[in-house]
């Protein structure tokens, strides 16, 4: 897991990472829900789709858009396995731990926040 400040300035050196952004509909989404409701489904997303020891389709498991939990997986790496071991250094093929569980969910609130404050 990596410093969160260094975390971020790295995905805005990253093109990829770079170019998400909420669209209007995810952006009206998160204001009328609010960044709590959207975090227990951040948490509800990573219990299902990332923690598991054996994802049947890991690096497909995260839509591009659709929620905007979703796209802030994509924007900050947390949407596979091998985004998770490649940018924040946690390995795949075993359960995340609550910990790292909670981390993810640090790391998306995060840049959820950047967006609610644009």
């Amino acid at each position: 897991m990596r410093d969160l400040d260094q975390l971020f300035q790295a995905l805005q050196r990253s093109r990829f990472r770079a170019s998400f952004h909420l669209n209007h509909k995810d952006s009206l989404y998160l204001q009328q829900r609010g960044l709590a409701i959207i975090l227990e489904h951040a948490e509800a997303f990573i219990a299902g789709r990332l923690a598991p020891a054996v994802i049947a389709n890991d690096g497909q498991q995260t839509p591009m858009r659709g929620h905007p939990v979703f796209v802030a997986q994509h924007a900050t790496a947390t949407c596979c396995r091998g985004c998770l071991f490649k940018w924040h250094r946690i390995p795949a093929g075993r359960a995340l731990t609550l910990e790292e569980q909670a981390y993810v969910v640090v790391v998306l609130e995060r840049w959820l926040r950047q967006r609610v404050q644009d």
